[in-house]
């Protein structure tokens, strides 16, 4: 069963720092000049921690990752953060605009524990690179830390958590930040002994999925697994038998919230190629239907809410394409998956049809057009939104679809809570 339970998180303490000026959003959508932008913001801003910059003298034993765990160890000393007293959960709330229409998502965060993947309730959905996770590996071994928070969904009609969670928001929040694009995001702390027991007693038996942070999940699981090893071979059995078996490394930092909330939402990333066969066309017919659209048009909500239609367009041709599957052999797709869009635009377009392999990714509609038009890449394909439902049958069917197949909005904030393990506590 999944177990989660409460910790004494380290936060920004807000009487000395303005806590809108040391959060960043996740490390994998920073630019190197938002980057910059975030070093000038403030000395403090978590950025220096959680995605720090790489210096021309940087060596073995000086580098940006020794560089983090100094900030930490200083920012802890200096009180710029601050820990809890005592183990709790944090509510958070992200308040958002998509679409002309305001939303709120609302969670919580706490320590899960760690479990190897298709062998317990935590569930991935997304295949991973290898390139971010050594690089947050690194990061955690030398930091020691959960700099940012995993985003996960759970399923429950329980309704005591749901019931408890607006209630907790009643209260003035601990801090109140706005992220760049405009999403204000809010954290309480949940620190009364019975709402602590409903929050645990509740995710007692429910799956969690992992929605965004699959690379940081597989990092602490790495890490787990090496530090576990470490003490195997340091520790005799028959001692280790008769001391806890709990370390700070057996959990890792998640916000968690209601697969159900109806302010989980999901953006598409559309996909880009470098080249494309002369008769793509023909090669499209044998599965879809094509439409060709010959007046300039928005290709998104031409294909909103329509399941399994794709937009295609191609250099140096003005014609849209409005490509609707009309059936053939799917029999490679997981019978639970093939009315899931991006399934069916990597195993049947691009890998069957296609053949390709280096793939673009963008979600921009307008910059999507402009890379082709600009002859950067030869062809876009446009989808809709993966839906949450089916995020959740491909986690459930232990299938994983695609990188970049899900855009969960808003990003979670960077810092908005910590968990430094050499401040962890058995209690």
């Amino acid at each position: 069963m999944a177990e989660v339970v409460p910790f004494r998180g380290t936060l920004y303490n807000v009487s000395k720092v303005p806590i809108g000026e040391v959060l960043a959003p996740p490390y994998d959508i920073i630019t190197p000049e938002y980057q910059e932008a975030l070093y000038n913001k403030s000395p403090y801003n978590i950025v220096r921690i959680d995605f720090g910059k790489e210096l021309p003298d940087d060596s073995n034993s000086q580098n940006k990752y020794t560089r983090a765990r100094n900030y930490l160890e200083e920012w802890l000393k200096e009180g710029i953060l601050t820990r809890s007293e005592r183990r709790i959960f944090y509510a958070y709330e992200m308040s958002f605009t998509i679409h002309k229409e305001l939303k709120r998502l609302l969670g919580f965060l706490g320590l899960v524990r760690i479990e190897e993947l298709g062998k317990g309730r935590i569930r991935p959905h997304e295949c991973t690179y290898s390139k971010p996770k050594k690089d947050r590996l690194t990061l955690l071994r030398t930091c020691e830390a959960n700099t940012s928070p995993i985003f996960s969904l759970y399923r429950s009609s329980d309704g005591k958590i749901s019931g408890l969670l607006p209630a907790v928001r009643e209260k003035r929040p601990y801090l109140e930040a706005t992220d760049a694009a405009g999403a204000l995001h809010r954290v309480w702390l949940i620190d009364q002994e019975r709402e602590i027991e409903t929050i645990k007693e509740e995710m007692r038996d429910k799956d969690i999925i992992i929605a965004d942070g699959h690379h940081r999940y597989e990092t602490a699981l790495e890490y787990h697994r090496e530090m576990n090893s470490q003490i195997s071979n340091l520790i005799p059995k028959q001692v280790r038998d008769q001391i806890s078996n709990l370390n700070p490394w057996d959990y890792v930092l998640m916000f968690l919230a209601n697969i159900g909330d109806e302010g989980v939402t999901i953006l598409p990333t559309h996909r880009l190629v470098k080249k494309i066969p002369e008769d793509i066309k023909m090669r499209l017919s044998q599965y879809f239907d094509i439409e060709p659209v010959r007046t300039d048009f928005d290709i998104s909500e031409r294909i909103a809410g329509r399941r399994n239609v794709f937009g295609f367009y191609q250099n140096n041709e003005e014609v849209w394409n409005i490509l609707t599957l009309k059936g053939g052999d799917l029999s490679r797709i997981h019978p639970d998956l093939r009315g899931v869009d991006v399934i069916i635009l990597h195993d049947l377009i691009l890998k069957e049809i296609l053949e390709v392999n280096e793939i673009g990714y963008e979600m921009d509609t307008k910059r999507t057009i402009d890379k082709v038009r600009n002859g950067e890449f030869a062809a876009a394909f446009f989808l809709n939104p993966t839906r949450v439902e089916d995020v959740e049958i491909a986690a459930r069917s232990s299938v994983r679809m695609p990188p970049k197949s899900t855009y969960f909005y808003p990003k979670l904030l960077t810092g908005i809570v910590i968990n430094p393990f050499f401040t962890f506590d058995k209690s």
